[in-house]
């Protein structure tokens, strides 16, 4: 018994031994590295008082201290900032539909600002400004070397002024410039219509009214078609919607799904990390779904096209997306002003980060541009039929009513070969849903 006790006194204290000769360097270390900071701060004050001393020219402090705060996040990605006062209570008013400016989305990459999409109705789509495109200089003035808070300041002013932007553009040789007229721009969350017995729902944001809105205009077009019977699908049109707030993003998914996860986000500490699920209820019952993408379509845009995929909800259609998979947390600081940091990754429900990948659709259709079409040859070729014979045959079975639907049929059929011309993604995907119509009701 008793050498029990003293192996066990033994292994306590060797223990005690263990713990103190590991402890001790640990602790050094951290000591250390506390030492290098306080340090490190301790230049930054003495380049502080240099420049406040010797530099050619008066300094804005304030301007000086902010410059380095910006400095310090921005360095960490292309999302992180620091916002100041007026931005940040820009940016409390664009997240509730409504504010001045040009009405793109952008980014910046290794110092250019890029467009990550013009916005719907806007001055800068209506100027023809591009997803993909790098704004290089503003009235002149070369925007390498600002931050992306700089760079926008110099594109916002007065509403009715003008801005000529320098882009470069993938495919052309030479920089060009746009005029733009600044105006206030009145976003739209969600805009919708019928093509057919099709329900097209074109969400360019997720701003606080995306969700009541797409709900609204779907429950205002099944009753236009005299019920959900007689709905044909839904085609969620993401293309160029940059993103916007997460909560609108999951409740627009679980709008159509009944159960599962609909997305999930993880940061540095495992026990951060947030799943967020589907409740049960589809707007649609289950009708076919087809979710439009393009590489302007970012973030909360992601996520839903990634939810929706995942569970094998809709056919995803378009081209590859920007690939913006990190989540932003908005801190508010003291002076009014707000600090934008990186804190967190999302992933899909099938644990996917599409961090710099986007999502891939499951059927790629690339955009085509419009074509000038003779409505007369056009006209005649439709008419190369067996009617068109002479002496041909009549057929004398159809009823008033049949040659009725034969010419509603052939009006629709036009509108979509209009419809293809001017939009050709949207076209393949009203396509999509009227074959899998077509195959009758799925089995559950």
């Amino acid at each position: 018994m008793n050498k029990l006790i003293i192996a066990a006194i033994g292994g306590i204290a060797g223990g005690v031994l263990l713990s103190t000769q590991v402890a001790g360097p640990l602790i050094a270390q951290e000591n250390r590295a506390n030492t290098s900071v306080y340090e490190q701060l301790d230049l930054f004050g003495d380049i502080f008082e240099r420049i406040r001393a010797n530099y050619v020219e008066d300094v804005d402090e304030a301007a000086l201290i902010e410059a380095a705060i910006n400095g310090m996040l921005t360095s960490l990605d292309p999302h992180s900032s620091y916002l100041p006062p007026r931005d940040f209570d820009d940016m409390q008013v664009q997240t509730r539909g409504e504010f001045g400016g040009l009405g793109i989305e952008v980014t910046q990459e290794d110092g250019f600002v890029r467009v990550i999409t013009p916005m719907d109705d806007t001055p800068a789509m209506e100027a023809g400004v591009e997803a993909g495109d790098f704004i290089t200089h503003v009235d002149n003035e070369a925007l390498l070397g600002l931050t992306l808070e700089q760079a926008v300041d110099m594109m916002r002013g007065p509403i009715g002024s003008e801005i000529v932007i320098t882009v470069v553009r993938e495919g052309q040789d030479q920089p060009f410039d746009i005029t733009i007229v600044r105006d206030r721009i009145r976003l739209t969350a969600v805009r919708y219509r019928l093509e057919g017995n099709t329900a097209v729902l074109r969400v360019s944001t997720f701003n606080d009214q995306t969700f009541p809105n797409l709900r609204d205009g779907l429950l205002e077009m099944i009753e236009e078609v005299g019920g959900i019977a007689n709905l044909n699908g839904v085609v969620i049109d993401l293309r160029n919607n940059p993103g916007g707030l997460l909560n609108q993003a999951i409740r627009v998914s679980d709008a159509f799904l009944e159960q599962g996860e609909i997305v999930s986000t993880r940061g540095r500490n495992p026990e951060d990390g947030e799943r967020y699920n589907a409740t049960p209820g589809d707007l649609i019952e289950g009708l076919p779904l087809v979710v439009l993408v393009n590489g302007g379509s970012a973030s909360a845009s992601e996520i839903v096209a990634g939810a929706l995929q995942d569970h094998r909800r809709a056919v995803v259609v378009g081209t590859n997306t920007f690939g913006k998979g990190s989540v932003q947390s908005i801190m508010p600081l003291a002076g009014n002003g707000a600090m934008r940091l990186t804190t967190s990754l999302y992933y899909t429900p099938s644990g996917r980060s599409i961090q710099a990948l986007g999502i891939a659709p499951d059927i790629l259709v690339e955009q085509r541009e419009p074509v000038e079409v003779d409505e007369e040859e056009q006209a005649a070729v439709n008419r190369r039929n067996e009617a068109s014979l002479r002496g041909s045959l009549q057929n004398s079975t159809l009823t008033d009513d049949q040659r009725r639907q034969l010419e509603e049929e052939q009006e629709i059929a036009e509108a979509t070969a209009q419809l293809r011309n001017e939009d050709y993604q949207l076209a393949y995907a009203i396509d999509i849903l009227t074959g899998l119509n077509a195959l009758g009701p799925r089995a559950n």
